[in-house]
């Protein structure tokens, strides 16, 4: 990658384009940028999640992913390069297996609601949908862009709905949670029968 900043207000922007990792120049309005823009804000939700009272292993989770999608931000940033590895994808596919294990079956769609760090994972989670939709689009404009990004961004968003059960359902103080189930028409009926 290029030189790290120095200072912020560098003004090369000025013009609408931004610099890419190999110092190529591109607009700001690329669908490039967007991918790289979109996975930025999906950090920047992680973070905010992390403000949240939550156990130490989701906190060790988040905080690996968060390093890992610096990587893919750089690989994004720079055409040709490969710095998300398999090892990021099997860590997700692993944390999937062992959250998903200890949840209820669902019995309707969840809101995303209930706790702020479920709430919160819910908007990690559609910002990750989001920037998977970009980074699909940046592949069809570039055959050369790895698959490990999309597939990154995937799963992710697959475990911030796990994340966001869990959460619900975690209390520190040991209490029990719940999620809170769309109240549709199939789900009153079913409950009704059952009484």
């Amino acid at each position: 990658m290029g030189k790290r900043l120095t200072h912020i207000a560098t003004r090369t922007g000025d013009d609408g384009t931004t610099g890419l990792g190999n110092n190529t120049r591109i607009s700001k309005a690329s669908a490039r940028m967007r991918a790289i823009g979109d996975a930025d804000e999906l950090n920047s939700h992680i973070g905010l999640l992390l403000c949240e009272d939550m156990p130490a292993d989701a906190r060790e989770l988040l905080t690996d992913i968060q390093h890992q999608l610096f990587n893919l931000g750089g690989e994004l940033a720079t055409p040709g390069a490969a710095m998300l590895g398999d090892e990021a994808l099997a860590q997700l596919d692993a944390a999937l297996e062992r959250l998903n294990a200890a949840l209820p079956r669902l019995e309707e769609f969840i809101l995303p609601a209930g706790t702020r760090a479920a709430a919160q994972a819910h908007v990690c989670r559609t910002v990750a949908r989001r920037a998977e939709r970009s980074v699909v689009a940046l592949g069809a404009e570039d055959a050369s862009l790895r698959a490990a990004p999309r597939l990154y961004l995937n799963r992710l968003s697959d475990l911030m709905f796990v994340l966001a059960r869990s959460f619900n359902l975690w209390r520190a103080d040991g209490s029990a949670g719940a999620e809170i189930y769309w109240q549709s028409e199939r789900l009153a009926r079913l409950r009704a029968a059952s009484n």
